[in-house]
């Protein structure tokens, strides 16, 4: 049987294939799902740690129902999504003796929603299906891609989170559709273009299949879901709590805790059905009492003193003029899907209608979506998908007096490539015997994104300069060197051929040749895994 599992930042969500009605359906984990009103069972992503020596956790609904999360506890763990694969600006928490890394909590937080899922299953998942951001670092992916091997499954893939909340929406007639993914923690836009009708041999990029690793099916049956036009930002519902208690801590001197975050969230919820909203909170045991009014227009104001719009403006036009450049004007899309707990915040809703009529939104399945269109990749679906970010080769930068970047990958390059990229390189010194490359993939060049504490809060926040924010790939010893030199280099000539391209498994590859000796040095290596 098949599954997916959409990580949030917030809130997880699963779902499996029913073979009997042909349609996926949301899965209820006894303890860690909760199902509020009209909501489908949803997954708390939080993690409180019991022994890390051991890798003990509570996770799930269950910390709610004990009232773990309440209050400043440093075992207690939430929007750590955000810290995975990035670099923390602070210090990490030691527990039991160890440090405890966001990867490491991730990993605690899906192994114990993998084991329950087997156990209530009552036998090995066949296929799993798991859901990444646009924006992602391929060290997140890479994350993902390696715990996920421990698991016991035959077959695994990946797919972007817009990309399937396209398919989830279970779209039949709309072929040209933005998604709107706004989150927890991020927000996606993509623009996906769906074919029901072509007949492919593929069925996108493949973890694992059988033993084999990064293996791709063949011989199968598929529809066609292209993506265009992609971006997409740190910038999540979680921001918006911290937005609103440093709100109330300025106007009321509230402290800033895990408890006024949970009060701050639910005047949130609130605000999306109602024109204002209230919380009221009392500890008989400490005799702290809170009480909390907002209403939608202070709401909105908040917004926009952390210049929200702005934000979500600069992803509409990345895009839209991404769009352009294929040939796509607004008018052509044919439907906007709001995926995601932040797009039921009005608004937000009335952001999009700014852009786009009315009649050709839908915000009907706001957290199924992905994990439901996940699932239709073991279905028949084939993903054509391009590269979000650029990868270069970092070089000394003589004018500067520091490591620079070479772009030789742009963003935007569809994969597997048709032609590969030729570099030529010679030795820097006398007497050189190899050459090495470091690789890195590059982000945006507007500024980056900077993860740090605030207190007991795990932050991400835009940060300026027009630096190239970079995560080498390849920056450990024994992967550098790519080139031995016999005989040895001298400055002055051109000494290496270097060829690279991306083939259909994401995997940036290279051919290199002594131009001196004629041989060839290397064929076909992998340098990278962009999973």
């Amino acid at each position: 049987m098949s599954y997916a599992i959409d990580f949030g930042t917030s809130n997880t969500v699963i779902t499996r294939w029913n073979a009997i009605t042909q349609q996926p359906e949301t899965i209820h984990l006894a303890q860690l799902s909760q199902q509020l009103g009209d909501n489908p069972p949803l997954i708390p992503s939080l993690v409180y740690v019991e022994d890390a020596s051991q890798g003990k956790v509570i996770v799930g609904q269950a910390i709610r129902n004990r009232g773990l999360d309440l209050s400043n506890d440093a075992r207690f763990f939430r929007s750590f999504k955000r810290g995975i694969g990035a670099q923390i600006q602070g210090f990490l928490p030691q527990l039991d003796e160890k440090i405890v890394t966001f990867e490491q909590v991730g990993e605690w937080f899906l192994n114990t929603l993998i084991r329950q899922l087997q156990g209530e299953e009552g036998k090995p998942l066949d296929s799993l299906v798991l859901t990444v951001p646009v924006d992602s670092f391929e060290t997140y992916r890479n994350w993902l891609g390696q715990i996920c091997q421990n698991w016991n499954i035959e077959k695994l893939r990946m797919i972007d989170e817009p990309t399937a909340a396209a398919l989830g929406y279970g779209t039949t007639e709309e072929s040209l559709i933005l998604v709107v993914d706004f989150g927890g923690g991020t927000i996606d836009l993509s623009l996906v273009q769906l074919d029901l009708g072509t007949q492919q041999k593929s069925q996108g990029f493949i973890l694992k299949w059988g033993e084999k690793l990064f293996g791709s099916s063949s011989g199968q049956k598929a529809k066609l879901a292209k993506v265009l036009a992609k971006a997409g930002a740190n910038l999540g519902g979680s921001d918006l709590d911290y937005w609103l208690v440093d709100y109330f801590h300025q106007t009321q001197e509230l402290p800033k805790t895990p408890l006024t975050t949970r009060l701050a969230e639910k005047l949130k919820i609130q605000l999306s059905s109602q024109i204002s909203a209230s919380e009221a909170y009392f500890n008989d045991e400490t005799l702290d009492s809170y009480e909390l009014e907002l209403d939608r227009n202070q709401f909105e104001e908040i917004l926009q003193k952390n210049k929200f719009f702005d934000q979500l403006d600069e992803l509409m036009t990345q895009v839209l003029q991404q769009g352009r450049r294929n040939g796509i004007e607004v008018s052509d899309i044919d439907a906007v899907l709001l995926v995601g707990g932040t797009v039921q915040i009005p608004a937000v809703q009335n952001w999009v209608k700014q852009y786009f009529d009315q009649n050709k939104i839908k915000c009907d399945r706001p957290f199924e979506a992905i994990a439901r269109g996940a699932l239709q990749l073991a279905q028949g679906f084939e993903l054509k998908d391009f590269l979000y970010h650029s990868y270069g080769i970092r070089y000394w930068n003589s004018r500067r007096n520091c490591h620079s970047w070479h772009k030789i990958i742009l963003s935007g390059q569809p994969y597997p490539m048709s032609e590969p990229i030729e570099l030529v390189l010679g030795a820097s010194i006398d007497n050189q015997p190899s050459i090495e490359l470091i690789i890195g993939e590059l982000g945006t060049e507007t500024g980056g994104t900077e993860v740090y504490f605030d207190g007991d809060r795990l932050v991400t926040r835009a940060i300026g300069g027009g630096d190239t924010v970079v995560q080498p790939l390849n920056d450990r010893e024994g992967a550098r060197t790519i080139a031995r030199l016999d005989p040895l280099g001298f400055p002055g000539n051109d000494r290496i051929k270097i060829q690279f391209w991306i083939d259909e498994r994401r995997c940036l590859r290279i051919n290199v040749e002594d131009l001196l000796t004629q041989e060839t040095l290397l064929t076909n290596q992998i340098v990278a895994q962009l999973s």
